[in-house]
């Protein structure tokens, strides 16, 4: 959250033919009929893990050429994630994450209630993201992050 990969993934989307963007969290939310918060506050992080899950099979069953946000807990949990497709990881610093979060955002994410905490997971999950992903991007400009995807993907 707060690395840009929806606002580019949907940039990108737009400028491929025949394809579109997609959420992982957004999908888990509508499977569900009801908000992330809620599925951790009643059923607990192994449950919203399995919906997860159940998400990513759908997707490499049912997606051709989306591009496709994770949550941030995904790849820790479906290390398989290649099979979906190319795997690009938007780094950014976790002070910046946290500076372009509102407060609305943060309150949505049962993970980013302890920053302390949150530092410490946005560390493990750095190794773990830069290990499994095809490319590695530093976000620190959107167009010069675009043009990046847009290079690896062929289509500048």
């Amino acid at each position: 959250m707060g690395s840009g990969k929806s606002t580019i993934g949907r940039i990108i989307a737009k400028e491929l033919d025949n394809s579109y963007f997609l959420d992982t969290d957004s999908l888990i939310e509508h499977f569900e009929n009801r908000q992330i918060s809620e599925i951790f506050a009643n059923e607990g992080e192994e449950y919203f893990r399995n919906c997860e899950k159940k998400v990513f099979n759908w997707i490499t069953e049912n997606v051709k050429n989306g591009i496709i946000s994770t949550g941030g807990g995904l790849p820790m949990f479906i290390p398989e994630i290649k099979e979906a497709g190319i795997v690009i990881y938007l780094k950014v610093d976790f002070e910046k994450i946290i500076s372009r979060l509102t407060k609305e955002e943060m309150a949505k994410r049962p993970l980013l209630q302890d920053i302390t905490k949150a530092k410490e997971l946005f560390n493990t999950r750095d190794k773990i993201y830069t290990q499994l992903a095809d490319y590695v991007i530093k976000n620190e400009e959107l167009n010069t992050t675009i043009k990046q995807i847009k290079k690896i993907l062929k289509l500048t």
